[in-house]
């Protein structure tokens, strides 16, 4: 491989903007215009080094993909019903043993539904559903082959984790003055941190690395799909006429790689 970028050093200043959803006023959005109009795009398979620098093929799918919810998890095994020894190496192995319990994770406090430790398998040291290179149906993940050889979105087929990554989205319940409640949803960068204690000990990382960001559309364009699913079609009209008015003004661009 070639030297690797210097990752840049975090944090640094960035430009934020908050507008009330259209679709639910007593919602507001809070988006990191520097991330979402930056030049990020994923190089999975066209540069990544991977988060393990011992399995630099596997980017970040070497600790398996935990579920936020029930539905998550049924959503996800609708589709890998539709898999094949064709598209999926694992397939005899996992297709019925695709997702264990995790004993070591914890749901969260605010989330009745959730699923504490449910994830999938990791075999040989790597998401069950990640294809090595080489194999016939092609390299990485079956689950976002599948969508590509379906026309559809790989948000459909995939784990929300995965298919959110590297956007991250939050929420934090407020309260304005007079008492009124109202939910801050904000929408982000997923840097290191957003993986807790381990993320700084990641080999190698995207969001930070100008490796990952040589892209010519800003981000905000390109995870559309991505983007309207976190954030509703109404919201995602109004982050892309705030983000056209934040490129012309040329203001705090991304430090790993600069306007689009």
């Amino acid at each position: 491989m070639n030297a690797v970028s210097v990752e840049i050093t975090r944090p640094f200043p960035r430009t934020w903007v908050e507008f009330v959803d259209p679709a639910d006023e007593q919602q507001v959005l809070r988006c990191d215009l520097t991330w979402l109009t930056s030049s990020y795009r994923c190089i999975f398979g066209a540069g990544c080094r991977g988060i393990d620098a011992s399995r630099p093929d596997d980017g970040c799918c070497v600790l398996g993909a935990h579920f936020s919810e029930p539905a998550d998890e049924q959503r996800v095994a609708g589709h890998v019903a539709r898999l094949t020894p064709e598209t999926w190496q694992n397939h005899e192995l996992g297709k019925d043993s695709w997702v264990i319990d995790d004993p070591d994770a914890e749901p969260e406090e605010d989330d009745e539904d959730a699923l504490p430790g449910r994830k999938t398998r990791i075999h040989d040291g790597v998401c069950i559903f990640q294809n090595p290179p080489g194999f016939p149906g092609g390299t990485g993940c079956a689950l976002h082959g599948l969508a590509l050889e379906e026309g559809i979105s790989p948000i459909e087929t995939k784990p929300d984790v995965c298919w959110q990554l590297p956007i991250r989205r939050s929420y934090r319940h407020m309260e304005h003055a007079d008492g009124t409640p109202w939910l801050e949803i904000t929408i982000g960068e997923y840097t290191r941190e957003g993986w807790g204690p381990g993320g700084a000990d990641l080999d190698w990382y995207c969001t930070s690395n100008p490796e990952a960001h040589r892209g010519g559309d800003p981000l905000y364009l390109t995870s559309r799909d991505e983007l309207v699913e976190l954030m509703g079609p109404l919201a995602y009209q109004e982050l892309c006429r705030l983000a056209e008015i934040h490129l012309t003004r040329g203001a705090m661009p991304h430090p790993a790689g600069g306007k689009p």
